[in-house]
């Protein structure tokens, strides 16, 4: 029997952060950065970081859908960046570190207006949510180096002050959704 996979496209911010966060869960296949929501093609991290390309950093999740629903990834994403602050996460300033969804379909868009309108009435933040939802045109791998980048740099000073406190709070948060470790 073949398991139908999914893909969820998303940016909060570095995609170091996301994909750490994201490899961690349960039912989640493979998770790939890159950069989406713009209009260059085939562009460079170099370019990206100008700002000017459009494109955020983003990450692809591959997931399976019976074991982990698009919303419970959205609740999670919702959890490890703030979506409220337009073009930046902490320190990381400028529009490829914005707050985007990129739906692969109608029923991924209808899932994340839901959400975002939940966590909206329930005033989760001060400030209104600015994500962007917009349709996914292309996805673009972003260069071999960044791919599990925390995985192979934990001790670097940024993964040890920005990307593990968003992997320690889908570990505490998400503790139920974890991947097992093999003994």
């Amino acid at each position: 029997m073949t398991r139908a996979w999914e893909k969820a496209t998303l940016g909060g911010g570095c995609f170091w952060c996301l994909e750490a966060a994201f490899d961690q869960v349960e039912g989640v296949v493979e998770v790939v950065s890159g950069y989406a929501g713009g209009h260059v093609a085939n562009p460079t991290y170099e370019q990206v970081s100008t700002g000017r390309t459009g494109h955020a950093e983003v990450v692809q999740i591959t997931f399976d859908p019976e074991v982990i629903s698009y919303r419970e990834l959205l609740d999670i994403f919702f959890t490890i960046h703030d979506p409220t602050t337009p073009n930046r996460q902490g320190a990381d300033i400028g529009p490829q570190y914005r707050s985007i969804i990129l739906y692969h379909d109608d029923k991924q868009r209808r899932i994340a207006e839901a959400t975002i309108r939940e966590l909206e009435a329930a005033r989760v933040w001060p400030d209104p949510i600015v994500t962007e939802l917009v349709p996914l045109k292309a996805f673009y791998r972003a260069e071999d180096y960044h791919q599990k980048y925390f995985q192979r740099n934990p001790h670097a000073p940024y993964c040890q002050l920005v990307v593990a406190p968003k992997v320690r709070k889908v570990q505490q948060k998400f503790a139920y959704k974890l991947k097992r470790k093999a003994s």
